[in-house]
């Protein structure tokens, strides 16, 4: 046996090793997202992808993107690259509270927060209301992000039911009477996953539920400036009954590029203080030189007038779908048409499995979105998600020849 002292020097000491903690409870019931995954199942260029509800890249206004870089490092490149205020640039916030305020909104710059995307907005909102086991209300379907959001939080999340006109008021207000809400998440206009479009009545009623039960609305309108027909809607923040108990979630996302990562929250006072601490712990702030850029793109170029173009080029990819859907889904589908935004939301009849029928959809290289996991309560497995933004006419046109022998039995 040897001693210690003739212990050979690379004798490595035998050391009893304790397991590392694991991941935080709060991970254990929330999945990844399913488009996520079916994007990176869809990668290949050769696939014709309905999943994402990406905005079409050829769209994107880079020179004047690049061109508001370039002044705000010309003109003022130490503000641009140092650390910034919580609750966002000055300027763009200026910008934004005007391009509200001519959407009959009125806003000033201090009811706004930047944030680093509309979804770091809801991220925040759920960190300063919701506690574990709080009740959250949501449209069933409802928006893949939002319901991983409150399940990271620990919510208690209700589905709502709706119909082909978005929520159900009667069902809200039984809902609503039967639980002690904290907030209901809603997207109105062009919702995601449906495209459906809250009408004027409905959004009037939610906001008296709210008022009458004391729960908050969330109204995230990422695709609000998406109309290809029809009239406006007002906002449920502009309602006066719910002035005091909306927060209203924006982007750049759909407009400008989502690349830049930004997004707003709109909310009264004392909530918008809650969301600045919270965001203070999240990221200090969104990014100091994408913000000032922004800011310059708004004062130097006309993005309404992008806007338009994005819309006549979406509105002729809407069409292209909805004119192929009849020859590319079996008898007895249904869908919708949705007055603007970027999706199309099909049912397919009894027998059919959206999920089950993905794998030979993507062996015929097309791709779309199974709409059983949008569904808080019992979900539809006949139902679908397609996007029509991201591919053009003709595009589209084939992606549907392709998804009909998905079909062929």
């Amino acid at each position: 046996m040897l001693s210690a002292a003739s212990a050979p020097m690379n004798a490595t000491p035998t050391t009893l090793s304790v397991p590392a903690p694991a991941t935080a409870s709060r991970l254990a019931n929330v999945g990844s997202s399913p488009v996520r995954e079916i994007l990176a199942l869809t990668a290949r260029p050769e696939v014709i992808s309905f999943a994402g509800g990406l905005p079409a890249p050829e769209l994107f206004d880079i020179e004047g993107i690049r061109a508001a870089y370039d002044r705000v490092l010309a003109e003022n490149p130490q503000h641009a690259l140092q650390y910034s205020t919580t609750e966002g640039d000055p300027d763009l916030r200026t910008a934004i509270a005007a391009r509200l305020t001519a959407r009959e909104l009125p806003t000033d710059a201090d009811d706004l927060l930047v944030t680093t995307g509309s979804q770091q907005a809801l991220t925040l909102l759920t960190t300063a209301l919701v506690e574990p086991g709080s009740v959250v209300l949501v449209e069933d379907p409802c928006y893949l992000a939002a319901l991983q959001t409150f399940g990271f939080a620990g919510a208690r999340v209700v589905p709502v039911p709706t119909d082909d006109q978005g929520i159900l008021p009667e069902a809200l207000e039984e809902i609503a009477a039967r639980e002690k809400a904290t907030l209901l998440y809603i997207v109105p206009t062009f919702q995601n996953p449906t495209g459906r479009t809250l009408p004027a009545e409905r959004r009037h009623a939610v906001a008296e539920a709210a008022a009458r039960h004391g729960f908050w609305i969330v109204e995230d309108d990422p695709y609000g400036e998406l109309r290809y027909d029809g009239e406006r809607v007002p906002s449920i923040a502009a309602d006066p009954v719910a002035a005091d108990r909306t927060v209203l979630l924006g982007s750049f996302s759909k407009v400008m590029a989502p690349g830049l990562r930004l997004g707003y929250l709109r909310a009264p006072a004392g909530l918008r203080r809650a969301c600045v601490i919270a965001k203070q712990a999240a990221d200090l702030h969104t990014s100091t030189i994408d913000q000032a850029a922004a800011a310059r793109y708004l004062r130097d170029s006309d993005l309404d007038a992008h806007v338009a173009v994005m819309r006549a080029a979406y509105q002729e990819r809407r069409d292209a779908m909805l004119e192929g859907l009849p020859a590319a889904l079996p008898d007895g589908s249904r869908w919708n048409r949705p007055e603007g935004g970027m999706f199309i939301w099909v049912t397919l009849p009894a027998g059919h499995d959206a999920t089950a029928l993905l794998k030979t959809a993507v062996g015929h290289e097309v791709a779309y979105v199974p709409g059983a996991p949008f569904f808080c309560g019992e979900p539809d497995p006949g139902a679908m998600r397609l996007s029509f933004t991201t591919h053009s006419a003709d595009e589209i046109r084939e992606g549907l020849r392709r998804l009909a022998k998905s079909f062929v039995r």
